[in-house]
């Protein structure tokens, strides 16, 4: 597997406080790694500086992307380079319609704005000003469409189930998938993913309740807890144990091996 994303000793500030405090990660081509940790670990802060957003300064630490050094590149720089991220919390764009703003995307994928809108419910909405009066389940299907016509290689997503009822979280679900070039066969109730050879795209999923999970096969699964990953491996083992331990046990399991 070819090594697309690798971040080394990654110290971040944000204001007057380090918020990451030495993150080492690696990610292939066609990998899916999830993210968990309780608010304020640094998740967002973490996939936010990998986009080279203002306001979280790097001051330690290298991130390299497809063999580049890009720590100190600007976000345009990383979106033309291949990275793409789908936020949280979006916000309303008022006086710009979601085609004008999915057309400025797409690149040579233009023809293939219709075909994806209409995958994801969202042909109406075209012609409606960019999450402006959308539902939850509307504005994730929307950051996603702009996601489908850019076709990055590496994609940041943060919570993609946050306020989103079950039906859009399905939805939402093959969105990811078909972005990512994943074929996903239900088997006893997980999804089992197949990799398109033409089409193997990675991601980092930040997962709160680790719904998406359901819908969206994770190859390994990382906990973030106080700027530091404290642990990692099977992502479906990890929640299990955060959900009968708490984040606490993955905390005390990561300081008896450090001592």
């Amino acid at each position: 597997m070819k090594k697309l994303l690798e971040i080394i000793d990654l110290h971040v500030m944000v204001g007057d406080k380090e918020i990451l405090k030495g993150i080492d990660l690696e990610v292939n081509t066609g990998e899916v790694h999830a993210l968990f940790g309780p608010n304020g670990s640094g998740k967002t802060t973490l996939i936010s500086a990998i986009m080279g957003f203002g306001g979280y300064k790097i001051t330690k630490g290298k991130i390299i992307f497809s063999g580049k050094e890009i720590t100190d590149l600007p976000p345009y720089e990383r979106a033309k380079l291949g990275i793409g991220i789908s936020f949280q919390k979006p916000p309303p764009v008022n006086g710009v319609k979601l085609k004008q703003l999915v057309e400025l995307c797409a690149r040579e994928n233009g023809r293939l704005i219709e075909r994806y809108a209409k995958e994801l419910n969202l042909t109406e909405h075209l012609e409606r000003e960019v999450n402006v009066g959308f539902s939850g389940g509307e504005v994730k299907r929307s950051e996603l469409l702009q996601l489908l016509v850019q076709s990055p290689q590496m994609v940041l997503l943060d919570e993609p189930e946050s306020g989103v009822d079950l039906e859009n979280i399905a939805l939402i679900g093959k969105a990811i998938n078909l972005l990512l070039g994943r074929k996903v066969e239900p088997k006893n109730g997980r999804p089992i993913k197949q990799v398109l050879k033409e089409k193997r795209k990675s991601a980092i999923m930040i997962t709160h309740t680790g719904h998406i999970l359901d819908y969206v096969e994770a190859d390994y699964g990382h906990v973030l807890v106080g700027g530091k990953i404290v642990c990692g491996g099977n992502p479906r083992e990890i929640l299990h144990t955060i959900k009968e331990y708490g984040y606490n046990e993955c905390y005390r399991c990561f300081t008896k091996e450090e001592g």
